[in-house]
């Protein structure tokens, strides 16, 4: 469990590579393990709270839409920042823009910014399903590439599948 905290909290990658003085002030202020798995949980447990809450208003007459695609937004953003209390905000950016994760991060963050352009500007309840879907699907490809093989098995299902 000692080594899982140290990975988790940067400090294993710390005395490995030689950081600099961003990744040492990263460091420097860092909370608690407590304090960490507190501010996962809540910001998770929001995230998942506001996907269905968005989820269930989506059958509202003339708004439903948009408070489905604003309410999932926010609550992928604050999944997605719940794991910043992990690893650490400077770690989370690094590790999102590895070239394993470059792509899904990149089109997560389109589907996300689509969605409310088509919900607010282009008023589009379409597009703006579209997008949820499409953002759904980037968030779970960006969250399949922390686990082992889990792209390797999801592609080889997909092909049996088809």
């Amino acid at each position: 469990m000692d080594k899982l905290k140290k990975v988790l909290s940067g400090q294993e990658d710390a005395n490995s590579d030689g950081t600099g003085i961003i990744e040492r002030a990263n460091q420097a202020s860092s909370l608690a393990w407590k304090t960490r798995m507190k501010g996962f949980g809540v910001c998770f447990v929001l995230g998942v709270l506001c996907s269905v809450l968005g989820s269930c208003l989506l059958w509202l007459p003339r708004v439903g839409l948009v408070l489905f695609a604003v309410l999932y937004s926010v609550g992928n953003v604050s999944a997605l920042c719940s794991t910043m209390f992990l690893m650490g905000p400077l770690r989370q950016l690094k590790s999102m823009c590895a070239k394993e994760r470059a792509i899904a991060t990149a089109m997560m963050m389109v589907c996300l910014v689509l969605t409310l352009c088509a919900a607010f500007w282009w008023k589009n309840n379409g597009l703006a399903l579209l997008f949820c879907v499409l953002q759904f699907l980037a968030f779970t490809w960006y969250g399949l590439s922390y686990i082992p093989f889990a792209r390797d098995g999801v592609m080889k299902l997909c092909s049996m599948c088809v």
